[in-house]
C-alpha cells in the first residue's frame, strides 16, 4: 500500500522534479538562448563564451535555489549570525587571526596603504580589516567555479535577475583577459579574488595599485588594497571621520532610537547621557558630526554610536555585524584596542520563520519593520522595543522566543 501511495505522489510531481537531467537541459538552453545574446551584445566572443561553459553544469548544493518543476524546499533552521546570537560573529579565532595577520600586512604594505589613503581618504587599517575578513589576506581557498556558481544562481536562484547580470559581467572580465589563467574561482555567491568583488564591482572599482597598468585582484596585493580603497571612496567614505565608537547607553535612553534615519549630532547623544566606554571622550572633531545609535543585539549586547562611514562599510556587505567586525578589527590593528566592553547576551536561536511571524504581527499593529523577511534589522529591533514599551514591558529591542505567542 505504501509503495502505491509513493508511486502516486511521484506521478503527480512535474517531470522535472523527478529528473535533474531535464533541468540541466533547460539550463543549457537558457545559456544559449538568454545569456549568449546578452553577452554578445556586450562584446563577448563566441570562443570566450564556449570556453567559459565547457563542461559546466548546475551546482545543486548552492543555497536559495528554486529549480523549475521542483517543490519549494522545506524550511530549515537558520544558522547565519544575523538569526542567531550576534556574539558568535566575533569569535576569538576570527578576531585574533584577522588582527595579528593584519598588523603584519600593515608593516609589509605600509607604502601602498599610505598612498591609497592619500588618494582615497580611506584609512589603511580599514582596508586591511576588509581584506582580512573577505579572504584572510589572500590566504583562504576560493573553491568554486565562478561560471558554474553564477550560471546556477542566474538560472534558478531567488535573485535570478541580479545573478544573471553578474554572469554577463563575469563573461566581460573573461573576454578582456583581466584574470590570470584558471583564476575564475569564486565564493558560493560568485565573489572574486582577494577583495571578493562581485564581477560588476570589479568592472566598476578594480584599481591598479602596483603601477603596472593592470588591476589584478587575484595575485596583486597592491591592486587588492587599491581596489578596496577605491570601492569605499566611491561609495561615500568621509575622510577624517571614524566609523564609530562603543558606548554605554543609560536606561533613560530608549533602544528604539536606533537606526540610520534617527541621526543627530554626536554632541547631542552625549548630552543625553551616552558615553564612550573606558572613560574616553568623543574626539572633538566628531562632536558636531552626525552619529547614529546601533544596538545589534538590543539591550543584550554592546552598543555603539556610528558615523556615516559605518554605512559605507555596509555597502561592501549589507550586514550590521560585518561592518562592526571590520571597524573593530581595524581598531585593533591600528590602535591595539581590546575586546568590546559590552558582553553579548545569550540570545538568538530563533528560526527565521519565527522572526517573520513577529514582523507580520507588528505590521498588523502599524509598525514599520522593514518587511516580513525574517531578518532582525534595525527597523524590526526598534519596532519590538516600541511594542514592548507600549505593552508595559522592559524594552530589549531584540526578538525573543516568547514574543511570537505574545504578539498574536
Amino acid at each position: 500500500m505504501l509503495r502505491v501511495v509513493l508511486l502516486s505522489i511521484l506521478m503527480a510531481l512535474p517531470a522535472a522534479a523527478q529528473d535533474r537531467a531535464g533541468v540541466e537541459r533547460q539550463f543549457q538552453a537558457w545559456l544559449e538562448q538568454t545569456i549568449w545574446p546578452r553577452a554578445s551584445r556586450e562584446g563577448v566572443s563566441r570562443g570566450t563564451f564556449d570556453a567559459a561553459f565547457d563542461g559546466v553544469g548546475l551546482q545543486w548544493e548552492l543555497p536559495d535555489l528554486r529549480p523549475p518543476g521542483f517543490p519549494p524546499p522545506a524550511e530549515t533552521r537558520q544558522t547565519q549570525a544575523e538569526f542567531g546570537n550576534p556574539g558568535k560573529y566575533f569569535n576569538r579565532g576570527s578576531i585574533d587571526g584577522a588582527t595579528s595577520v593584519g598588523r603584519q600586512m600593515a608593516r609589509t604594505h605600509a607604502g601602498t596603504l599610505a598612498a591609497v589613503e592619500r588618494a582615497t581618504g580611506v584609512p589603511g587599517h580599514i582596508i586591511l580589516a576588509i581584506w582580512g575578513r573577505e579572504s584572510g589576506y589572500g590566504r583562504v581557498d576560493i573553491p568554486h567555479d565562478a561560471f558554474r556558481v553564477l550560471g546556477t544562481k542566474g538560472f534558478m536562484s531567488t535573485r535570478a535577475d541580479y545573478f544573471t547580470d553578474e554572469l554577463v559581467a563575469l563573461l566581460q572580465i573573461a573576454e578582456a583577459g583581466h584574470a590570470p589563467e584558471d583564476a575564475m574561482r569564486s565564493s558560493w555567491a560568485g565573489a572574486l579574488g582577494q577583495p571578493q568583488f562581485m564581477p560588476s564591482s570589479f568592472l566598476n572599482y578594480a584599481a591598479d595599485g602596483s603601477g603596472d597598468g593592470r588591476a589584478d585582484i587575484w595575485r596583486s596585493e597592491a591592486d587588492t588594497i587599491a581596489s578596496i580603497g577605491t570601492y569605499l571612496a566611491r561609495h561615500g567614505w568621509q575622510p577624517g571621520r571614524d566609523w564609530g565608537f562603543e558606548v554605554a547607553v543609560p536606561e533613560s535612553v530608549s533602544c528604539t532610537l536606533e537606526g540610520p534615519d534617527q541621526g543627530r549630532a554626536i554632541r547631542d547623544w552625549a548630552a543625553m547621557g551616552i558615553t564612550r566606554v573606558g572613560g574616553k571622550a568623543f574626539p572633538q572633531n566628531e562632536l558636531p558630526g552626525e552619529g547614529f545609535l546601533l544596538m545589534p543585539a538590543g539591550r543584550n549586547g554592546p552598543a555603539f554610536i556610528v558615523t556615516p562611514n559605518f554605512y559605507t562599510l555596509k555597502d561592501y556587505n549589507m550586514s550590521d555585524l560585518y561592518a562592526l567586525f571590520v571597524g573593530h578589527v581595524g581598531d585593533r590593528i591600528a590602535y591595539g584596542m581590546g575586546d568590546f566592553e559590552g558582553r553579548w547576551g545569550n540570545v538568538g536561536g530563533l528560526m527565521r520563520s519565527d522572526v517573520a511571524a513577529m514582523q507580520r504581527a507588528l505590521q498588523e499593529q502599524g509598525h514599520d519593520v522593514g518587511g516580513a523577511d525574517g531578518l532582525a534589522g534595525f527597523k524590526t529591533r526598534r519596532s519590538i522595543g516600541r511594542w514592548q514599551e507600549a505593552s508595559g514591558r522592559p524594552a530589549t529591542c531584540f526578538p525573543e522566543p516568547g514574543m511570537v505567542a505574545a504578539l498574536r
